[in-house]
């Protein structure tokens, strides 16, 4: 079943353990906790692999405007909360990482998407952003981003948010 969520969708409500930032080794958050916020949802393939690191980095660098917009920004994957805490220490990450090692919050986001690499064919996430309004609502989708560029993306369409 493929789910595909459209602007002004109800965001899918989710239970998991965020690693990182303010949540330190690692504690239970649900979207619900949220409301009221913006939340930027990046979803990314794997830790320490050179497109994920290039877009954390990216966020990691322009983190004071992230704070400055009152989003919370967390990103998804389905790495163990181990493999994110190395991956937050080792690139000095400011943010949490939200661990989904059996892939439930990306497969309700209708991420967990058959990919290709060199001819062999897998499942794997796709490299998208949601961005949550204060109402539990999805403001903005970012498909199939590049590392390189999703930040600013992401700050721009922070900017035209009035509450």
């Amino acid at each position: 079943m493929s789910v595909s969520l459209q602007l002004s969708d109800k965001a899918p409500e989710f239970t998991a353990v965020a690693v990182g930032g303010k949540y330190g080794d690692g504690q239970s958050i649900s979207l619900r906790d949220f409301h009221g916020k913006m939340v930027v949802l990046y979803f990314y393939p794997k830790n320490d692999t050179p497109g994920c690191t290039t877009q954390a980095c990216a966020l990691r660098d322009k983190w004071q405007h992230f704070t400055d917009s009152g989003a919370e920004v967390f990103g998804i994957s389905i790495n163990t909360p181990e493999s994110h805490k190395d991956f937050i220490k080792k690139y000095d990450l400011p943010f949490a990482l939200i661990s989904d090692p059996d892939h439930k919050i990306i497969e309700s986001f209708g991420l967990w998407v058959e990919k290709s690499l060199y001819g062999k064919k897998y499942m794997g996430t796709e490299r998208s952003t949601y961005v949550i309004s204060p109402d539990g609502r999805i403001k903005s989708i970012f498909q199939r981003v590049k590392p390189d560029d999703h930040a600013e993306q992401v700050l721009e369409d922070l900017r035209k948010f009035e509450p």
